[in-house]
């Protein structure tokens, strides 16, 4: 046959998934956050101070007889944690970008990955992991108290109360990782966001009671941890405070697309 007329093999262009940089940071970044001493020394703290308490009170009930319901004491243990974990998630979301000012830019320029998708990959991934975390050990906490303790919950309390939890650390994580991508430096990201942060929570107890506070929304949780609870108000509060962190989310996509690397 003459080579003039041999047939050639259609050429085939590879496909190329433009989401393939976003989930290659999001992988990294999952990693990254599961090996952070930060991670782990918030975990750490929460477990041994879930555990201590529970005895605490667990050999209190037993020893003196003295009632000691599994909803109240949940109520006081995230009274005493609850700041800790706040400091220490908004710690790990703020330090998501700022604490690789160094390499960002090389990590974008080498991975073709666009400013939004790198923002989107950090802030998804640290929501995950810290979200995930957050509702794994509530739920663990909530399930050993009710059988140590006074067994005052409900599978629906509980799930509503987790809910809740979860939707406000969302919120947190997404500002925090918002400031940490428009700060020039994890020290001034992590001061900022924490004036902001506790400053807040520090004047919301001074408003009317229509207004939430620290000391109301603790204990709505109480009543809420024994079932009693409107569907429609948790459902609201959820909603609004995943509102504030697609907000937050959006407010640091579209500002650290701008933003010089």
């Amino acid at each position: 046959m003459d080579a003039a007329t041999t047939p050639t093999a259609p050429t085939t262009t590879p496909r190329f998934n433009p989401l393939l940089p976003y989930f290659a940071v999001f992988r990294t970044d999952l990693r990254q956050t599961f090996h952070s001493w930060l991670f782990r020394l918030w975990v750490m703290v929460v477990i041994v101070a879930a555990v201590g308490y529970g005895l605490y009170k667990f050999g209190i009930h037993r020893e003196v007889g003295l009632v000691q319901s599994a909803s109240e004491q949940t109520g006081v243990l995230l009274g005493t944690v609850g700041v800790i974990t706040l400091a220490f998630v908004s710690l790990v979301a703020v330090h998501a970008i700022s604490g690789e000012r160094g390499t960002v830019a090389d990590s974008i320029l080498s991975r073709g990955i666009s400013r939004r998708q790198y923002f989107a990959a950090k802030w998804h991934a640290r929501t995950g992991v810290l979200l995930a975390t957050f509702a794994v050990l509530s739920a663990g906490v909530l399930t050993a108290y009710h059988y140590l303790l006074e067994p005052d919950l409900t599978f629906r309390g509980c799930a509503a109360g987790i809910a809740v939890a979860v939707a406000v650390l969302a919120a947190v994580v997404a500002w925090g990782v918002t400031v940490g991508a428009m700060s020039n430096g994890t020290v001034i990201g992590v001061t900022l966001f924490w004036l902001v942060l506790f400053g807040g929570l520090f004047l919301l107890s001074f408003l009317p009671s229509p207004f939430p506070s620290g000391a109301g929304l603790l204990a709505a949780l109480r009543t809420t941890l024994r079932g009693h609870f409107d569907l429609v108000r948790i459902s609201q509060v959820v909603g609004v405070f995943t509102l504030v962190a697609a907000v937050g989310g959006g407010v640091g996509l579209m500002g650290y697309s701008k933003k010089d690397v």
